[in-house]
């Protein structure tokens, strides 16, 4: 098999990526579960019988009745991951079914949860992750803790494209020297964790020096003059102290970005990353507000759904609609109370924070938890103290773990059941970009992901694994998951389009040409109608109306006397070309190319360490003392002497016994679950302090 990209597609117009290339090495892998499995031992003994599938999905189906039966049916939960599987709402729907609102997420709470909760709460909808950016038509482009060469390779590409062609300017703030950062008109390197420090401190400049949009600002924004009056107490240069930014920078930042016209903002996960994650997002969405890059070409677009399909977003209950469990059953979900936003009856995204899940595990409250299906997560690996997560995991009564490996997660299963590929699936694919055919820009596309190959052995889509599982549990809702097949889910996701899945596969893609200023024929999804620079919203909940800066708990400022025994800074979270997440450590060409976990050092701290290319290292944050993981040194000047940069999702899927040596270099064994965020409930990735130290021999 051999794997290329189709030039003639306009998302990508043929680029395919190191894991796009390698992943026939996926399908055919001789390690990939094949069948289903059952445990026939103590868990986590490692002693497995291969069942049918019959066998397991009646068996899995007798004890969640007896889990409901004796604890209720909110003591049934899910967890899934992302990347190209149907894992989002497969898993919810099922979840759903079975009369329970608690479906987690293992990295939602860094990953899309913080900017979807400001972006709405501003906006009504996101506008500033894959899809809003109009990259192509922008004059000015500013990169915001994102590396879209490496997460979102077709976009960063437009980016470069629209430097070398247009002589678009870039602005750049990241603490790490990516590419895009060395093409940049300014690179700031920022200290990580004072992203919304810095934010404010631009927003300051705008509005100082009267480089807003005045217009927009008069006739569609909320809460200008209570904006103003709060970043008028702020210092710019105590804002430069915080984030290691002159100020003379900051303001020309500022002056280039409000005034080179279009210009267009993203950002990604390293602003979700911190104590202060939605607050940031919050400030970031009132920028491109004050700026008037709303909705106009070249800026930050608001996406249209594409008329007759149901989408991801719809499945999972984002839109309030026919998905949704109603308010009694929600207010039941785990962290209803503590984060209403993310988890209560009208959160925008509703999910259960993974670190909430594993408190309920470990301690029965609010209520207990007893069977957990988890499809394509690996929340050992993937969620902040793995240990802690590997003991909640071994208190479950029922575990079903639905994967393409056997990961240390699956490893405490008591079921394990094998799944498709995306090669191996026909499905509905949602574009998450906007998508250029000649001189015409389209949003909100979808395309028909085609089946290239049968699925091998046993292995199931993962929606058919939920439809076959409820088809067997006759008090399931089968309101959530009403399909026979998947092919009927499929036929039924665009039956209001007027043409069949066979003809859907016969089109590269369906999509709408984009309309500017929409929000002129009826305003912002907002309980104003306006943009909320100061959040109705937020106030209303108990949270700060007006984006506050938080010095992170640990740091050179907060916590100056760690700083004789922790004396660097940290960052992990950062996205990898090579892998996604914990997956792809099984596969030799990806191995080949990044064969060890690295942690990146500037050559100073390495004279300063005496290590060298190649040495091993143990690392430790005073969040979990006594605890330490082990990465290999790689010397780079792309770092600030001061800063570590340590790759994450790290396991060993070749060395022998139950847990792979999980712990000896995955990077979440040494990250803090106790130092949340108030609203969404991040953790510190990025900005707590460690120390390093070599691996004596």
């Amino acid at each position: 098999m051999k794997i290329r990209g189709d030039p003639d597609f306009p998302m990508n117009r043929g680029y395919i990526c190191i894991k796009g290339v390698a992943y026939h090495e996926f399908v055919h892998h001789p390690n990939r579960l094949k069948y289903p499995m059952k445990r026939i031992s103590g868990r986590g003994e490692g002693k497995w019988e291969r069942i049918t599938w019959d066998k397991a999905l009646n068996e899995i189906a007798e004890k969640l009745t007896e889990i409901r039966s004796k604890y209720g049916p909110e003591s049934i939960a899910s967890i899934h991951g992302t990347g190209p599987r149907p894992t989002l709402y497969s898993t919810a729907l099922l979840t759903y079914a079975l009369g329970s609102p608690n479906v987690a997420s293992v990295d939602l709470h860094i990953c899309f949860a913080p900017s979807i909760v400001a972006e709405v709460c501003t906006y009504g909808k996101s506008i500033m992750m894959e899809r809003g950016p109009d990259y192509a038509n922008s004059n000015c482009i500013m990169v915001w803790g994102g590396n879209p060469l490496v997460s979102h390779p077709p976009r960063g590409i437009e980016i470069l494209e629209a430097k070398r062609r247009r002589r678009a300017k870039i602005i750049v703030i990241d603490p790490y020297s990516t590419r895009l950062a060395k093409e940049a008109d300014l690179w700031l390197q920022i200290r990580p964790g004072t992203d919304l420090a810095l934010a404010l401190g631009m927003i300051k400049v705008i509005i100082e020096e009267e480089l807003y949009d005045r217009e927009f600002v008069r006739d569609w924004c909320y809460g200008f003059d209570k904006l103003k009056e709060h970043v008028e107490k702020l210092s710019l240069e105590r804002i430069s102290e915080v984030t290691w930014i002159p100020a003379s920078t900051i303001r020309e930042a500022s002056r280039m970005y409000s005034t080179t016209k279009p210009a267009v903002l993203h950002h990604r996960v390293a602003v979700e990353h911190s104590i202060n994650s939605t607050q940031t997002c919050r400030a970031l969405a009132i920028l491109i507000a004050l700026t008037g890059n709303i909705d106009v070409k070249g800026g930050n677009l608001l996406v249209e759904p594409l008329e007759g399909f149901v989408g991801d977003s719809s499945l999972m209950g984002m839109d309030g609609g026919e998905f949704r469990l109603g308010r009694e059953i929600e207010e039941k979900r785990i962290g209803a109370d503590r984060y209403p936003l993310i988890s209560g009856p009208e959160a925008p995204l509703p999910f259960v924070n993974p670190l909430l899940l594993m408190d309920t595990l470990l301690t029965d409250k609010p209520y207990p938890v007893k069977a957990l299906i988890c499809a394509g997560g690996n929340p050992i690996i993937n969620i902040q103290n793995s240990r802690r997560v590997w003991e909640a995991l071994r208190r479950l009564e029922l575990l079903v773990v639905i994967d393409f490996f056997m990961t240390p997660t699956a490893e405490l299963a008591d079921y394990v059941l094998p799944a498709s590929m995306w090669p191996e699936r026909d499905e509905c694919c949602d574009l998450r970009i906007p998508i250029r055919e000649r001189d015409l820009t389209y949003m909100s596309g979808i395309c028909a992901r085609r089946k290239v190959v049968e699925p091998p052995y046993e292995c199931w889509h993962d929606m058919k694994i939920s439809i076959e599982l409820v088809k067997r549990i006759p008090w399931a809702n089968r309101k959530f998951i009403p399909w026979n097949s998947v092919e009927e889910f499929n036929e039924w996701r665009i039956r209001n389009m007027g043409i069949t899945f066979e003809e859907f596969k016969e089109r590269k893609y369906m999509a709408k040409p984009i309309r500017y200023e929409k929000y002129k024929y009826g305003g912002f999804k907002t309980p104003t109608g306006k943009v909320e620079l100061y959040s109705t919203i937020f106030e209303k909940y108990g949270y700060d109306p007006l984006p506050i800066y938080v010095e992170p708990p640990e740091s050179p400022i907060s916590t100056p006397e760690l700083l004789k025994e922790y004396p660097y800074i940290l960052v992990t979270g950062s996205r990898s070309i090579v892998f996604f997440h914990s997956e792809g450590r099984q596969i030799p060409s990806l191995r080949r190319v990044t064969p060890d976990p690295e942690v990146e050092i500037h050559p100073d701290t390495a004279l300063k360490l005496n290590v060298k290319n190649g040495d091993w290292v143990w690392i430790e944050t005073p969040q979990i003392k006594g605890v330490r993981v082990k990465f290999k040194v790689r010397v780079t000047s792309n770092v600030h002497p001061m800063v570590l940069h340590a790759r994450h999702g790290w396991w060993y899927p070749e060395k022998a016994g139950l847990e792979h040596r999980c712990f000896e270099s995955n990077i979440n064994v040494i990250i803090s679950d106790t130092l949340r965020e108030r609203i969404c409930g991040s953790v510190t990735d990025r900005g707590t302090l460690c120390k390093v130290y070599r691996v004596s021999s």
